[in-house]
């Protein structure tokens, strides 16, 4: 089949959750259809990145998306005046329109792969047999999550923004004759945002575990890290959360134990959590993760707020990286607490967790080398896609589409 693949951002270089899934994705669609990516790009260094799928594509078109305070702020007054979400309102692009539609009047296309929500609203009027939406997370639920700790005034924004996308979302999901969700909790939150049930398939986040080898850790590997970008608000709150709250309990009972947060783009209140006396370094963005994986006995992810799969477990997983998580962070993922990783969601309870992997290197190398078959056997890109078969297998036996594979 000849797909046309949307995407927000360009899937390359495959550093942060989002362009990993997508990675994954272009590459197991690739092995038996054409496929034409579409992506927003922000920069001229996006633009060249999108170079390198060359080998995966049959055809790449990238559309300049500035981003800027200035945009936001028309963007958010738009929403309100619409009643449409910000988060949609802020990637409506005239540009990208007519480029789809051009590209739609030169070639013919068998399917639209919108790849995350607010690429939804690009797909739903193209002249295309099937359209399928690929929704990462069930939005509407992490901006609600995320409102509830918020302050009263952003509070109420928040409020009136999960709603809003929770409108959008059901609409729109109605609107794609397939729908790839990566956990069941997501498909229950669509279906509730579409007030029916909907034509969607479960298929997970996937990572490659041929290329993300165990990192071996001696003696030195004593500190606690978190991996994770850091202008995503939920991730941020976490790790402040955990910082303020969790460390200092940890660091009483294991005081050479240092805590580093990496991910690209912290803002200041992350910034500023690194003192020369408390433990804490903020690294920001690393090309190379292995120097500091090789020092961390264990990994921490403290979200309270999110919807999907953490694709940072997976790869923790995937490098023999001992995890302690809250609930809402290891959601989506078939990993069970005590056997894969520990679990906790109380300051006490997460430190406690912690220092259990710090002190008993025994236990933390029992959690990960179970979690290592765990995603070995169920989240490697190349058998956890295969559902992806069954939604263009069934659209090319009901087109008679004969042409278009590779």
């Amino acid at each position: 089949m000849n797909i046309l693949l949307l995407t927000q951002v360009v899937p390359y270089p495959p550093d942060s959750g989002p362009k990993i899934k997508t990675y994954n994705v272009l590459r197991y669609l690739a092995r038996r259809h054409a496929v034409h990516l579409v992506s927003f790009a922000r920069s001229a260094e996006e633009e060249a990145q999108a170079a390198a799928l060359h080998p995966f594509c049959s055809g790449i078109t990238t559309v300049r998306l500035a981003r800027s305070r200035w945009r936001d702020a028309r963007a958010f007054l738009t929403s309100v005046l619409t009643d449409r979400p910000f988060l949609i309102e802020r990637d409506a692009s005239a540009a990208m329109q007519a480029h789809l539609h051009a590209l739609c009047g030169r070639e013919r296309f068998d399917a639209v792969h919108a790849d995350q929500l607010p690429m939804a609203q690009f797909a739903l009027d193209l002249p295309v047999p099937l359209r399928v939406l690929d929704a990462h997370n069930a939005v509407w639920t992490i901006v609600r999550r995320a409102a509830g700790r918020l302050p009263p005034g952003l509070r109420l924004l928040a409020e009136q923004e999960w709603r809003r996308l929770r409108r959008y979302e059901g609409m729109a999901c109605r609107h794609f004759d397939r729908l790839t969700v990566v956990s069941a909790e997501d498909r229950a939150a669509l279906e509730q945002a579409a007030g029916t049930s909907l034509p969607a398939q479960i298929i997970p986040i996937a990572v490659d575990t041929r290329t993300l080898a165990v990192i071996p850790r001696g003696p030195d590997a004593r500190h606690v890290v978190s991996v994770a970008t850091m202008f995503y608000p939920p991730n941020a709150d976490g790790v402040q959360w955990f910082a303020s709250e969790v460390f200092p309990l940890v660091r009483r009972d294991v005081s050479e134990t240092r805590f580093l947060i990496v991910g690209s783009r912290p803002p200041h209140r992350i910034r500023r959590l690194a003192r020369h006396d408390n433990g804490i370094i903020v690294t920001g963005y690393l090309a190379d993760l292995e120097p500091v994986l090789r020092q961390a006995a264990v990994m921490v992810v403290p979200l309270h707020a999110g919807s999907g799969m953490r694709v940072k477990i997976l790869e923790a997983f995937a490098r023999g990286i001992p995890v302690v998580s809250t609930t809402i962070g290891v959601e989506g993922i078939d990993a069970t607490p005590g056997e894969h990783l520990l679990v906790a969601d109380t300051p006490a309870e997460f430190a406690r967790a912690v220092t259990i992997l710090l002190r008993d290197p025994a236990e933390a190398e029992r959690l990960a080398r179970n979690a290592r078959q765990l995603v070995v056997d169920r989240y490697d890109w190349r058998t956890a896609l295969v559902g992806l078969d069954h939604i263009y297998a069934d659209q090319a036996t009901a087109e008679g589409v004969k042409g278009g594979y590779r």
